[in-house]
């Protein structure tokens, strides 16, 4: 059974560790709207979780991030979408914060299991 908690909490730690890059790419992006010729980066995080869940937990798993194409650029070449980026970021953040409560479950599993034992 904690063979199985330890798995589970592995693989949210790498969840998590997504989505806080992709967090970050976001505000990379945010913090670069009115740079002239930046480009919009993300991540597939679907596909980076893909890959992490098939690894077995072995090595770490960094996603590539990308030039995101298919937004309009302005005249200075810039494609960055305040409002894009805005919704990317609350619900990058929600996907944290689910993932930090799956982590609080098993640990609060693992410690009413100890208390039995007890």
């Amino acid at each position: 059974m904690s063979w199985i908690h330890s798995v589970q909490v592995d693989l949210l730690g790498r969840y998590l560790d997504l989505a806080a890059k992709r967090q970050s790419l976001i505000t990379s992006n945010i913090a670069n709207v009115d740079t002239p010729g930046y480009h919009t980066k993300d991540i597939d995080f679907h596909s980076a979780m893909r890959r992490v869940m098939s690894t077995d937990g072995e090595g770490q798993i960094e996603p590539a991030s990308f030039d995101l194409q298919g937004l309009p650029e302005r005249p200075d070449g810039n494609n960055v979408d305040i409002d894009r980026e805005g919704l990317m970021l609350s619900q990058t953040q929600l996907q944290f914060q689910l993932g930090v409560q799956l982590v609080k479950g098993q640990f609060s599993t693992l410690l009413a299991a100890i208390k039995e034992g007890s």
